[in-house]
């Protein structure tokens, strides 16, 4: 609970609608620090804002700021929001309090022009350094095209960690860029370092290369078109991210999914963790010379995929979800290829660890390598796999259980260092436990229906339509106005292949949102890179980087 921040500032905050809590912005960095330091409030799970220029009802302001915090144990949830003054669009800095607020600042600020007090590196981070404008206010005129015509040489941001580490742009160092485009670079990422010799003296990231404005899409689609879009965030494991969004979208409309549709969910779901986590462990042996092992774990991802084509319709981009339920039910023979697939994956698991269990060069590799304690990873904001590398068994399946999660039985995998070699054997684990829930889930598989019975949320069935001047009317009314959803600001999440999934959604009452915010669990992860790979040697950023699975299409988004 939050009692100190209650009794501190109970005649400061208000309470609104939707239960948020809103404060005057210069209460609000002396409210967080005390929610943190106080009432153990230690994770900033996301920071954005809201331009309510076009919305239906009066706001005190046209911009505010909303945080999402949980506390120790990761169970409660408190989101906060302070309006700005519409002139100035100034609020301080929390960097000071939170690592992961750096980038998170850095976003608002690109995509909304609000300034954040003392930040230490107010910078545009998913548009280029020219463009002009901020995207997601309601007023940038979305087929405004702007190309980039100039790179930007991060000297601004190289100089000064130089400068703190007693070095100059002057010293006998050599500048080097790894990436965008290159294989070390595990998709479109730029890190440019300085070298002494092989060692990295400072390195700066640069994101925003597949930048495809993914948040301002969803404006002008209703939700069930929103699906498809979700499918290109992290597309090593699509489903899941049609399942957070349709999760929160649910949650804002009070629906109870049948449950043979939360159980295939469930299925689908760790299939779609197992192969995540496959081509993470795949793409990081193969950066040391391991291809053996790289087929091995790559290989099994082929049948998982052969599998979702015949229930999905797609191998990478499925899909399947809809808001209510899932598109159609599983075909006949489902549980045979299921088996198959998860020989296939337990098959290619022991193969690949004998190889490397044992194996010297691995541990030597791996270990001790860009390690994260427990509490750097919690300020930094890492959750999935790579929080609990660093011991710190945080998963939302455990922590706030849905779609059954708390009737199945399995293990939370957590490391005791929060290295390289703990952030890939966390995922060996995982997909350990995610066949047994895999198993649990087909032997308790109930019957019934897959999607909710609600006209004004499901499609009714394709003879209805055909048949009835009533089916023809629901459909259409469904397609062309979209599923609509009460007025409220709503925040829900899932636990991904890289952690904690969620969706900031606030909605006008329409069938298309007014705002959707994605937090994608390799965010926070990629913003504390450099800090990973600073002190160690050039060969072991590539695996440092991979060890923290980023995906391109979640990052970027």
């Amino acid at each position: 609970m939050h009692e100190n921040f209650q009794e501190k500032f109970k005649d400061l905050y208000t309470k609104d609608s939707d239960g948020i809590y809103v404060l005057d912005k210069d209460d609000l960095h002396s409210a967080i620090k005390c929610l943190k330091d106080e009432d153990e409030f230690h994770f900033l799970v996301d920071v954005t804002a809201v331009d309510y220029s076009k919305y239906l009802y009066p706001k005190a302001s046209r911009f505010c700021v909303v945080y999402l915090l949980r506390n120790k144990d990761f169970k409660e949830i408190i989101t906060i929001k302070s309006f700005l003054d519409d002139q100035t669009l100034e609020i301080q800095s929390i960097t000071d309090l939170f690592q992961s607020s750096n980038w998170a600042e850095r976003e608002v600020w690109d995509q909304y022009g609000i300034k954040f007090l003392d930040h230490p590196n107010l910078k545009r981070v998913l548009n280029h350094q020219g463009f002009e404008g901020h995207p997601l206010r309601k007023d940038y005129p979305i087929i405004k095209g702007q190309i980039c015509n100039e790179t930007d040489d991060l000297m601004d941001e190289m100089i000064p960690r130089l400068a703190k580490k007693g070095y100059t742009k002057h010293d006998d160092l050599m500048f080097l860029n790894l990436g965008p485009a290159h294989p070390a670079s595990h998709g479109t990422i730029r890190t440019f370092v300085a070298l002494e010799g092989e060692t990295i003296v400072s390195a700066v990231t640069e994101i925003g290369y597949l930048h495809r404005g993914f948040e301002k899409s969803c404006e002008n689609h209703t939700y069930n078109q929103i699906i498809p879009y979700t499918d290109r965030l992290n597309y090593c494991s699509a489903i899941l991210n049609n399942i957070a969004f349709a999760h929160t979208v649910e949650g804002m409309l009070g629906l109870t999914l049948p449950d043979r549709a939360q159980f295939i969910r469930v299925i689908v779901g760790e299939l779609s963790r197992i192969i995540d986590h496959l081509v993470c462990l795949a793409a990081n042996l193969v950066d040391m010379g391991a291809l053996t092992n790289y087929w091995y774990l790559y290989n099994p991802r082929e049948t998982v995929y052969t599998l979702f084509s015949k229930l999905t319709g797609a191998r990478l981009t499925n899909s399947y979800m809809r808001i209510g339920g899932v598109a159609h039910d599983l075909y006949d023979g489902f549980e045979e290829d299921l088996n198959h697939c998860i020989k296939d994956i337990e098959k290619g698991m022991s193969d690949a660890l004998s190889l490397v269990e044992k194996n010297r060069i691995f541990h030597d590799r791996t270990q001790n390598i860009g390690v994260v304690s427990a509490a750097e990873a919690i300020n930094k904001g890492f959750s999935g796999p790579n929080l609990r590398a660093s011991g710190v068994a945080y998963d939302m399946r455990k922590t706030a259980p849905y779609n059954f999660y708390e009737s199945f039985d399995f293990d939370i995998a957590v490391g005791s260092v929060g290295d390289v070699y703990d952030r890939l054997m966390v995922r060996f684990e995982e997909i350990r436990q995610s066949i047994s829930i895999i198993k649990q889930a087909m032997n308790k598989l109930p019957s019934g229906d897959i999607i909710v019975n609600d006209r004004a949320v499901s499609l009714p069935a394709k003879n209805d339509v055909y048949n009835s001047i009533e089916g023809v009317m629901n459909h259409f009314k469904i397609i062309t106005d979209g599923v609509k959803v009460p007025t409220k600001e709503y925040y829900r999440a899932i636990e991904g292949a890289n952690g904690e999934l969620g969706f900031y959604i606030v909605s006008d009452g329409t069938g298309t949102p007014y705002k959707v915010k994605v937090r994608p669990p390799c965010f926070a992860p990629m913003s504390a890179l450099p800090e990973m790979l600073e002190g160690g040697m050039i060969a072991d950023s590539v695996i440092s980087l991979g060890s923290l699975n980023i995906i391109a299409g979640e990052l970027d988004r």
